[in-house]
């Protein structure tokens, strides 16, 4: 019972981020290039979740440990990773709050 409500809140997930991004692109009259990777100049007003996210795969979010310190690099975002997460209505501290230090706030 547990498998089929956590794939349907996934799928619902899905179609929210697309429905999103989609909508907001026809607001604005525009198309999102970048998303396919054999043909990185080909733009579309219709892109899919799982294309917008793949932009994000190469993400890193590293932790060092010097002594009792421990520090966080986390990768910039690139200019269109930062229009998807305007395109989802997602301020970019999501993001960028991830490599903020909370044991020890700089």
């Amino acid at each position: 019972m547990g498998l089929p409500r956590l794939l349907w809140i996934g799928l619902r997930v899905l179609t929210l981020l697309e429905h999103g991004a989609r909508s907001h692109l026809a607001k604005q009259d525009e198309k999102l290039s970048g998303l396919y990777a054999g043909n990185p100049t080909r733009a579309t007003a219709r892109p899919t979740t799982v294309a917008m996210l793949r932009k994000f795969q190469d993400i890193f979010l590293s932790f060092v440990s010097v002594g009792s310190q421990t520090y966080r690099h986390l990768t910039l975002l690139s200019a269109q990773q930062q229009n998807i997460l305007t395109l989802l209505d997602l301020p970019e501290s999501i993001y960028t709050r991830l490599g903020v230090d909370f044991e020890n706030p700089p």
